[in-house]
């Protein structure tokens, strides 16, 4: 009887595996991301793997190394193994409209992440921050830095954008410069170098080399008079790093020639040091926690067949369609509130910071 009742229960107990194993793999989510170079990108992939697999998910991440061919090879390949949906974050949001129709013709859902996918009608749902927003803040935060409008200026200030094949380097230039435009035309910010528009201001690829470079020829053409750089728009933390280095191989940061007020994204560990040390005045902390919550939660949804709720549907037309989005808060930091917003939180250890 005894040895009944034990090929009994472990029978049962083999059925209850089996049956938990099946009720758990609810499919293969496909992620692709853009490059290791940028932190967030790591923290994305890492936090999207470890919520969808919450949820029961097989997940195959592959990381692009900003490389365009690399990227649609990698999706193509994910294509082929049948996956419920594709989560990407684009190295070039107008490069993907072949492989999306394989995808679309496959069956799988495309959730475009942080990055709009342009050009193509294959593009289901964007998970994102409000982009606009964060020109805005990275502007105000400038301002601010430069004690405007009870000191009144004329300020020198430069100007630098993120990459031009990403959409979102547009929002952010273009929310930067609904503050910074209406004091450029009144005189009280001079655009010393004259260098204004995304055509001559994006940095491709978001490579803080390239704008260090342009920022050594912009220091030597227009600031060699003895006159000093006041501010620096910025629209990311590792072109913030870029900038800095150029500054600091021309004098600034010493006490003979403070730092100027730059601003950045992303709040990257080096670049919230840099705030701490007064290098940096800000950056602007998108919760990528919170991004990868609510992009899986929504994969969910959407695989599993339901309705999603909440949904943008009107910001963003890439072109063929204005694809429905989820719009989440960024936050403006500096050395005021850096603990509160991204060490009390959890984004940033403490320890890191030291």
């Amino acid at each position: 009887m005894l040895k009944t009742l034990a090929t009994v229960l472990a029978v049962g107990a083999m059925a209850l595996t089996a049956s938990t194993a099946f009720a758990q793999d609810k499919g293969l989510i496909g992620i692709s991301m853009p490059t290791k170079s940028s932190l967030r990108w790591i923290s994305d992939g890492d936090a999207l793997v470890a919520a969808l697999t919450a949820k029961g998910y097989t997940v195959d991440l592959q990381y692009a190394e900003d490389d365009i061919p690399n990227q649609l090879a990698q999706i193509e390949n994910m294509v082929t193994k049948g996956p419920k949906a594709l989560i990407i974050a684009a190295v070039d949001g107008t490069t993907l409209s072949d492989v999306l129709q394989k995808a679309a013709d496959a069956g799988a859902k495309v959730f475009a992440y942080d990055r709009l996918i342009n050009q193509t009608p294959n593009v289901d749902y964007y998970t994102t921050f409000d982009n606009f927003g964060v020109g805005v803040l990275q502007a105000n935060s400038l301002l601010q830095g430069l004690g405007y409008p009870a000191k009144a200026g004329p300020f020198n200030i430069e100007l630098f954008g993120g990459s031009p094949d990403d959409n979102n380097a547009f929002f952010f230039y273009d929310g930067a410069m609904s503050v910074l435009q209406p004091l450029i035309d009144k005189g009280d910010l001079v655009v010393k170098s004259g260098q204004t528009g995304m055509d001559k201001v994006g940095t491709l690829r978001w490579d803080g080399a390239v704008a260090q470079a342009r920022m050594d020829n912009i220091l030597s053409a227009n600031y060699s008079d003895g006159s000093r750089v006041d501010a620096v728009l910025s629209p990311y933390d590792g072109l913030s790093r870029g900038i800095i280095s150029s500054l600091r191989g021309v004098g600034y940061g010493t006490a003979d020639q403070a730092w100027p007020i730059i601003s950045g994204q992303d709040a990257e560990v080096p670049s919230v040091k840099a705030i701490i040390a007064g290098e940096q005045y800000s950056t602007v902390f998108k919760d990528t926690r919170e991004l990868a919550k609510t992009t899986a939660e929504l994969v969910d949804t959407v695989v599993s067949g339901g309705t999603p709720e909440g949904l943008d549907t009107k910001t963003y037309n890439n072109k063929v369609k204005v694809v429905p989005s989820i719009l989440l808060t960024p936050y403006a930091v500096d050395a005021s509130n850096y603990q509160k917003l991204v060490v009390d939180s959890g984004y940033i250890k403490a320890d890191d910071l030291k």
